[in-house]
């Protein structure tokens, strides 16, 4: 192929875990991906200065206050629009992902965050209510953007031995982000009325420190040479992102992925559901994220006070031991950031979702038990500790990884935006139906979760094979495979089940891949 360029390397597609990476996954991971945990939870501290700056300046515009419905719908409308935002987010991700890059819709986006940080700063001066709601829906454009493409740049730029540890660690910092929400919300820090302006903007400060770094590293290899074609400025971005001759089996193995897809434009979502050899993959994508939200974790968030209460600690010290839970969130991301190249994603994923829905029947049980055994709310407590981290541990990360994983530089794009916006619509559906479930079903309506992240981890451990230290078009091929077999057995002796290269697929390792059976797809 014209313009290719062989670089002398140790022949593995393996390397070492270099300065510039482990930078990239902090810059990417703490301007944007933080923010979206931060968002999560910073309008609950402040929730009743914000009802009581509404009401006031409705007074002052009209006379009259609003109404205890009306200013709830409007507290409603504050937190939820969030939701929305990230909805049209992960929708145009695909669009920006392409036209700008993985790195450049990353440093582009970071305006979103200044603009609404700006209309929530300066709200209270201006007694504009609107400037909120606006400035929330903004930061939602800007968490739906980044829940997809920071994912995607650093499953790109990460060597397959590293991409597992790298793709967690905006997980890592979304716990972060929530945890710095439930400090700074303290009494003693920003959780006083004349600070929640600066409470709601102060996002603006880690975004600021990623504007003035990111840019000076890299774009995505991948990106530069099956997208722009620029084989040059991908061997440049290699060398950086690598140890010293250690490129040339990756760029081999970038080129057989461009020439497979020489004739394949990036695909729309609508040809990506058309398209029959991915239909595993896509409906993964599609179980996992909706799994994610449908796992009750948002309202586990929502009620931890009441559970708390429950149990019988002070109301004074709850606020306290609400941000204990942010500790155990980030050691439990840490945990699965450490151990997800030694055990791989699906025993974080099955492991993480089984956990939790255990604990969710364990929560029902002690709140169906805790009138008649007082020690019960214990139990219940411990059981919200065991959700938030068994969703911190797999659930929380992997799913955004694998979504990168199971799919070419042609796919990946529309399968963010599939995934992405399933994960939101899920994110508010929860908000939105969880009060009338928790109203009509009681304590009962663990058991839906809990069913739910039970169902998840059988289909995982059923369908998604183990992507751990694999090419992406290892894992592609795993798939293809699959759908192949049944059409083939009985034409084929086991012995000769090896592919090299079909339809154009090919640059394994060894140029074979050998059939495993412990990962079939049914």
């Amino acid at each position: 192929m014209a313009g290719e360029v062989l670089i002398p390397s140790s022949g593995k597609i393996t390397s070492q875990l270099t300065g510039s990476l482990l930078a990239v996954a902090f810059l990417t991971s703490f301007g944007s991906s933080m923010l979206y945990g931060y968002n999560l939870a910073v309008v609950n501290s402040p929730a009743v200065y914000i009802k009581d700056f509404y009401n006031q300046s409705v007074v002052n515009r009209n006379g009259t206050g609003l109404s205890e419905e009306t200013l709830t719908l409007m507290y409603s409308l504050t937190v939820s629009v969030f939701a929305i935002g990230g909805l049209l987010g992960s929708v145009i991700v695909g669009m920006l992902v392409t036209r700008f890059g993985r790195k450049g819709t990353v440093v582009n986006t970071t305006v979103l965050v200044f603009i609404a940080s700006l209309l929530m700063g300066f709200s209270r001066n201006c007694g504009s209510p609107e400037m909120i709601i606006v400035g929330r829906f903004i930061t939602g454009i800007h968490s739906g953007i980044s829940l997809s493409v920071v994912p995607m740049y650093l499953g790109e730029i990460a060597p397959k031995n590293l991409r597992g540890f790298l793709g967690l660690v905006p997980s890592i910092f979304i716990g972060t982000g929530v945890f710095t929400a439930q400090i700074l919300g303290l009494h003693e820090l920003l959780g006083k009325e004349e600070h929640w302006p600066l409470f709601l903007s102060v996002v603006a400060v880690p975004t600021f420190i990623q504007l003035m770094l990111l840019p000076w590293f890299p774009e995505s290899p991948r990106y530069l040479l099956i997208e722009k074609h620029n084989v040059h400025a991908t061997i440049t971005a290699l060398k950086w992102y690598r140890a010293k001759c250690d490129i040339q089996a990756e760029i081999e193995e970038m080129q057989e992925e461009q020439r497979s897809l020489s004739s394949v434009e990036t695909l729309s979502v609508w040809k990506l559901f058309q398209d029959d050899t991915v239909r595993w993959q896509v409906l993964s994508v599609m179980v996992i994220n909706i799994g994610m939200q449908l796992s009750g974790i948002d309202a586990i968030w929502f009620y931890t006070n009441d559970i708390f209460e429950d149990a019988g600690i002070p109301a004074s010290e709850i606020p306290y031991t609400t941000a204990g839970t942010g500790i155990i969130e980030i050691i439990a991301g840490l945990v699965g950031c450490f151990s997800i190249e030694k055990l791989g994603r699906r025993p974080l994923m099955i492991g993480g979702f089984t956990m939790m829905g255990i604990c969710c029947g364990g929560i029902t049980v002690s709140l169906i038990l805790q009138a008649h055994l007082p020690f019960m709310r214990y139990v219940g407590v411990t059981c919200v500790v065991g959700i938030i981290a068994g969703f911190c541990i797999g659930p929380a990360g992997v799913p955004f990884l694998i979504t990168a994983e199971l799919f070419k530089q042609s796919h990946r794009p529309a399968a963010y935006i599939v995934g992405g916006s399933l994960n939101w619509l899920s994110n508010f559906t929860v908000g939105f139906v969880f009060p009338f479930l928790q109203k009509s079903a009681g304590s009962y309506s663990y058991l839906v979760f809990g069913s739910i992240c039970l169902s998840v981890a059988v289909y995982v451990y059923v369908v998604i094979p183990e992507t751990k230290n694999k090419t992406f078009m290892e894992i592609s091929q795993m798939f293809t495979k699959k759908e192949s077999v049944p059409e083939t057995q009985g034409l084929i002796h086991v012995d000769q089940l090896k592919l090299k290269k079909m339809n154009g697929y090919g640059g394994m390792e060894h140029a074979s891949l050998e059939f495993d059976s412990s990962s079939s797809v049914p």
